[in-house]
Formats: structure tokens, sequence, C-alpha cells
């Protein structure tokens, strides 16, 4: 089978969408099929186009036989809603210019966020003739209301209608979430054509590393070129590693390493990029928090080693209803790695970590419970064991992701077959 997928983000990018992007496409040309990912010049969050590549209009390559092409894009940073649009626009404007000179496909599929290159899918399918897969990382526009990043009535009604207009257009819609898929059952549309496929992790690149006396690792700092060797040798490491974004409110964490600044073992990293990383580098250094290291964002061969020098991970999200539908990704990466979770996000997330009895659940932007689940941790040595051996066994039984990328794998086969009846 022939597979062209358009996704905004990929690999050397390090975010979600990316990784679950390549994942899935790298097991499907595994399994025989021709898989051509389109995306655009890798820059995300800083809208600084990696080295070894440039913005132009049509770049070819191949990554572990996928063919990926890069297209041109407005290339901005990830902050600011009108010059965000503005990327995003352009590339679903590029993905339909190039589509006619792409090869033949058998299936389409379009991820989202972002929404326009979700959106993209209608018009490159009509014209390929192909059926249209949408797959729905996130609810959108619900997630950016939610933060504020829109108050224009007019622009939010006229989202939400090209939201219900892919939804009804798509021949299947792949969500991530179960609350994601009841959000569209209760929109009207057809149960028969939502397929749920969560996140997963690969279980062969994020494993426990040898361990070692030492508790270190030499991390990229911003120039990419040189190394900062950091020594957490006899620490107690609690670890954010992802976006630092509006959704996160990861004011919290530094809350409560203000609470922990007496205790000497107890150190708080945050790792990552995103539009609220500069306020909370300035708010850190008004806090005069010692105990907070901030890292910038690291190559995705960095995590495993970045997560091996941590004991603890943090998934945080703002207080919210719109957050109780979503379920962060780095939840399995933390389970795989054998670090209990201390969750503050409600909803379908805290169910997985509850169920999996690998972490401690707190109520979002409570830095107090953060403060003492993270103490408790550091302090029960028989409960951190437990909890970490029992989130490696649960990720292996639920959320390998070479498992959901067989399922996926056959959903696309059973849409292409009925197509060409």
């Amino acid at each position: 089978m022939r597979i062209l997928f358009l996704s905004h983000y990929f690999p050397p990018e390090v975010n979600a969408p990316a990784s679950r992007t390549y994942e899935h496409c790298k097991h499907w040309v595994k399994a025989g099929h021709q898989v051509t990912v389109v995306t655009c010049a890798p820059n995300h969050p800083q809208g600084k186009v990696y080295d070894g590549y440039r913005n132009t209009l049509f770049q070819r390559e191949h990554k572990d036989g996928i063919k990926v092409i890069r297209l041109w894009t407005y290339v901005t940073a990830n902050e600011g809603f009108i010059k965000r649009t503005l990327n995003y626009i352009s590339f679903m404007i590029a993905t339909i210019i190039a589509a006619p000179f792409l090869s033949k496909t058998d299936v389409l599929i379009t991820t989202s966020p972002q929404f326009f290159n979700g959106l993209a899918g209608y018009a490159v399918s009509r014209l390929k003739r192909v059926p249209w897969v949408l797959e729905i990382r996130d609810l959108w526009p619900e997630s950016i209301l939610t933060v504020g990043a829109i108050n224009n009535q007019l622009i939010i009604n006229t989202l939400h209608y090209l939201e219900l207009f892919a939804y009804r257009k798509a021949d299947m819609i792949i969500p991530v979430t179960d609350a994601f898929r009841q959000y569209m059952l209760d929109k009207g549309i057809e149960a028969a054509k939502i397929n749920v496929i969560k996140n997963g992790v690969d279980l062969n690149f994020y494993k426990e590393q040898p361990t070692t006396s030492e508790k270190s690792l030499d991390i990229s700092v911003k120039n990419q070129q040189a190394k900062q060797h950091i020594d957490l040798t006899g620490k107690f490491v609690a670890s954010y590693v992802g976006t630092h974004g509006m959704a996160h409110h990861l004011e919290t964490v530094l809350e409560a390493a203000q609470l922990l600044k007496d205790q000497q073992n107890i150190v708080f990293i945050l790792a990552g990029a995103g539009a609220e990383r500069a306020k909370l580098l300035k708010l850190k250094e008004q806090m005069q928090l010692d105990n907070v290291l901030m890292l910038d964002q690291q190559p995705k061969d960095a995590m495993p080693m970045l997560w091996q020098v941590s004991d603890v991970s943090m998934v945080l999200l703002k207080k919210s209803d719109l957050f109780k539908t979503v379920i962060p990704s780095k939840i399995f990466e933390s389970l795989a790695m054998k670090k209990p979770i201390v969750i503050g996000v409600e909803g379908e997330a805290k169910s997985i970590v509850e169920h999996a009895k690998a972490g401690i659940c707190i109520e979002p932007e409570n830095h107090q419970q953060l403060a003492e689940a993270v103490v408790k941790l550091s302090s029960d040595r028989a409960l951190f064991n437990t909890l970490s051996e029992n989130g490696r066994l649960f990720v292996e039984e639920n959320f390998d992701r070479s498992k959901l990328a067989k399922d996926y794998l056959k959903r696309l086969q059973q849409l292409a077959s009925k197509t060409t009846r």
C-alpha cells in the first residue's frame, strides 16, 4: 500500500506529533509499505531552521525508508497568534500546490494540530482521488480558546465551522483519546468512522540505560555545538520534559521548588522550549531558585539519558475541563523509563496513571501538593520502586508503539480496500 502523510512536524524536531508520525511511518515501511511524509523545514519551536536544512521550495530526503518531502513555509517561532497562523496557512497552501506533483497514493493521512494541516487533507484527497484519514491529537480550536489565545467571536465561529466541516468530510477520523471520540459523537459525527489509536512509546528506544555510580549527563546548549556537563550525583531529580506553553502552567513547578529550597537533595529540571520559557526563566531568577535547572530543548537521542538521570516525571496542565480529554505523550515515555509520575492533569490521563499504579495524582496548578508528592517519593524508597516497575509493565502491555502502529495500519488497509471495490 502507498501511504501519503501530511505532517507539519517531523524529526529532527522532537515534539510529540513529530515522534508519533515518524514512529508509525517507520513501522509501516518495515511492514513493506511505501510511505511518503510531506512536511516543512524543521524549525519548531524557535522558528529557526535546523542546521543542515534550508527553507526552500522543495527538498527530498529519506529517513529509515520513509520518503520525506519538505516544502517552503513562512517560518516563525511558536508564539504570537498572527505569525503562527501565517505559518500554518502557508504550509496548507504549499501542500495543496504540491499535491499534483506527488506520486500516486492509496490513502492520505493528515494530522491535527496544527489545524490547517489537518484541513489540507480535504483538498489534497480530492486532487489525488483517495480516501482521507484525519488524525486528531488535540481538540482545535478548543485548545487555543482555553488558554485565551483568541477572543474574536467571528474568528471563533469560523474555526468551529471548519472543524465540523473537516470531521464530516473525512473518510476516517483517528483521535488519540476516548474523550476526543465522545466529543465528536456529541457533535453528530457517525461512530463507524471514528477509530481511537492512542499514543504510545517505542520500547526499544525508551529503556533503562546501564547504571553507574555517577548521575550526570552532557547536554546541548543553545548553539547546538557546545556541551554542558551536569553532575546530579546524590540528588533526587523531578523533571518536566516538553513544551513550555500557556497550557502547562509551569509556574507550579517554580512555586513547589520555592517551598523546597531548604531540601538540599531535591532538584527540579525544566527541559524544553516554548512561548512561556522566557517568562519562566525570568521568574526563576526573581525567585532565586538555585534548586531549579532549566535546560534548552534537547535532541531526540538525548531523551533516554535525560530521563535516566531523572527520578520522577512531572506531567502538568492548567486546570480546565478541556484538558480532562487529553493524554500527554510524555506519560508513556516516563513509564517506559521506569519513572514514577506526579500528574497534575485530570480526566483520562489521570485514569491511566491510576490504572497503571505508577504515580501520584495531584490537583492541577497545586504547587503544595506537587512539593509534597516529590518529597514523598524521595523519602519512600519502597513506594518509589513499586511505582517504577508498575509503569514499565503497564506500557509494555498497553502502549507499545509497534502494536499500535499495526492496529493503525490494519484500519488504513480496510479503508483503502473498501474504497477501491
